[in-house]
């Protein structure tokens, strides 16, 4: 807006002297208000073209393996919850859901506009990933029929399988906060952080340190995520700095 102020301000001094440096200058602040307007509906409306496909593809994943359970139901109704999601908001939630759970919904193309509206923002695509993931395993089950649709969402919306596996490494290391850690757990949060087990001190807190800034929630929501998204995204880096510190209890 600033920019704007100075350019039509400098326009209107040459113009039309003091006189003019006055109309220019309020001309360019009426332009930046304009656009600061049009840019904030426009974000808000990619924002909810977002949190509707996360729906409309979770209800279709969900439904992958024939039928959709309580805990699937379950997790979705949590997420509404986690998201702060009512009234109008929660009802279009549910009827996005239900869009994916019939028989003509068109996954490819709602893939398709998820890869556009995350196009060159590799952490909103696992962002999009990790909410499906936690909504198909929520019955303790991975089915099979599942885990070939989860692959077909990673690679539709840019995400490669590692990306898959670290994201499954986060599902797995909640659970594990809550039963005690073990080998596998420490082995997760290898995989959370994406080095291997022989990597040194100091490659690990570098990667500790790259996904904390990707992932913080401040910057997402500069990328477009959604604010009642942001418990989603705190969720991320706490489990990122979960995996950081088991990482760092096992090496003493």
């Amino acid at each position: 807006m600033l920019f704007l102020i100075i350019v039509f301000g400098l326009i209107g001094l040459a113009v039309g002297g003091p006189v003019g440096l006055l109309v220019g200058g309020g001309l360019g602040w009426w332009l930046g208000r304009q656009l600061k307007r049009r840019l904030n509906v426009a974000r808000m409306r990619i924002q909810e073209r977002f949190l509707e496909s996360i729906f409309s593809v979770m209800g279709c994943l969900c439904q992958a393996d024939g039928k959709v359970t309580d805990g699937e139901l379950g997790v979705a109704e949590k997420l509404f919850d986690q998201m702060h999601l009512k009234g109008e908001q929660r009802t279009r939630a549910r009827a996005a859901f239900e869009r994916g759970r019939a028989d003509d919904f068109d996954l490819d193309a709602e893939l398709a506009s998820v890869n556009r509206l995350t196009r060159h923002q590799s952490v909103m695509r696992q962002v999009f990933l990790q909410v499906q993931l936690s909504a198909i395993a929520a019955d303790g089950v991975l089915h099979p029929a599942e885990h070939e649709m989860i692959l077909r969402v990673a690679r539709s919306v840019g995400c490669s399988e590692a990306e898959v596996q670290q994201i499954e490494a986060m599902l797995h290391g909640a659970a594990a906060n809550s039963q005690g850690a073990s080998e596998e757990a420490l082995k997760d949060a290898y995989r959370v952080l994406g080095v291997s087990e022989d990597a040194s001190d100091a490659e690990i807190k570098k990667a500790y340190r790259r996904l904390m800034s990707q992932n913080h929630p401040d910057k997402l929501a500069g990328k477009g995520l959604p604010e009642s998204m942001r418990e989603v995204a705190q969720a991320r880096t706490s489990e990122i700095s979960n995996a950081h510190e088991r990482i760092r209890a096992a090496r003493g």
